[in-house]
């Protein structure tokens, strides 16, 4: 008498269980093949879009879609009086919103700490890195100056807000045009509307490359999605522009990266300047 047994297959629910339950191991499992669960090679970003003059009402826009993360950076200009001690220079302004629309993560109310953050690094990237010449943005010395409000909204959110972040807002600023604008004798500043600037030319482009650190196995991972940066505790940004000279080099978390390993993003981030290069 001969028994038949009966095979039961394997759903993708049962995959989706596991990686609930044990998030830490179900990714191990594949980043020891060296592969990732999307598909990706350790060392490969994500597919990358840029849609220039995506807010029509706005000085300057761009949108970015970085594999399932989506941004966009509308620029408005206002007038307003320079500092004191740099009375030729404007400003620029830039603000991350992370709002409940584009993930469950994120709450109402105060801007969260991760959008504060990436503000903050992308405001401090472009005081100390020679990015943007706000002396251009000067209408007469000591009396008026333009000041550049940037809003970086994030529509959607798949991990690596600051790569996308920063490639929405130095596309839109590569594109700015401003109302010509004078100040009368009266001290009002006249801008006309129908007459605009040439495009403000960048001093360099940057293009920010993240990776996330893991140890057992020992990987690092280009361009994190949001699961993959939920379960890291160390990450790496590169800024470099288009002539591969270094901006900026930050490390957050951990201390398990050497020598080599920056050398491995560094050599990766070029590879990715050299794609962006390509889309501009």
């Amino acid at each position: 008498m001969s028994i038949k047994t009966k095979t039961v297959p394997v759903g993708t629910d049962n995959f989706e269980i596991f990686k609930r339950i044990q998030p830490h191991e179900y990714l191990k499992r594949f980043l020891n093949q060296q592969v990732r669960p999307d598909g990706r090679l350790l060392n490969e970003f994500r597919k990358t879009m840029i849609t220039k003059g995506a807010i029509s009402t706005a000085n300057a826009s761009a949108m970015v879609r970085l594999g399932g993360t989506t941004v966009v950076c509308g620029i408005k200009a206002e007038v307003c009086e320079p500092r004191i001690a740099v009375p030729n220079e404007g400003y620029l302004v830039p603000n991350v919103e992370l709002s409940p629309l584009c993930s469950p993560k994120f709450k109402p109310g105060a801007p969260s700490e991760k959008a504060q953050s990436v503000s903050e690094f992308i405001n401090q990237l472009f005081l100390k890195s020679t990015i943007f010449p706000l002396e251009s943005l000067c209408i007469e010395e000591g009396k008026a100056v333009w000041v550049l409000y940037a809003d970086i909204v994030c529509l959607n959110y798949d991990g690596n807000i600051l790569d996308a972040s920063l490639l929405a807002l130095t596309a839109a600023l590569k594109d700015l045009k401003l109302p010509k604008a004078e100040v009368s004798q009266s001290m009002i500043v006249e801008a006309d509307s129908s007459h605009f600037t040439e495009p403000i030319q960048l001093s360099r482009f940057p293009v920010s490359s993240t990776f996330c650190v893991f140890n057992q196995p020992d990987v690092i991972l280009s361009d994190p999605n949001d699961a993959e940066e939920s379960l890291t505790k160390e990450t790496v940004t590169i800024v470099m522009d288009l002539d591969y000279e270094l901006c900026r080099v930050y490390k957050n978390g951990g201390t398990t990266i050497d020598d080599e390993g920056l050398k491995q993003c560094i050599e990766n981030a070029k590879k990715r300047t050299n794609e962006i290069k390509a889309l501009i």
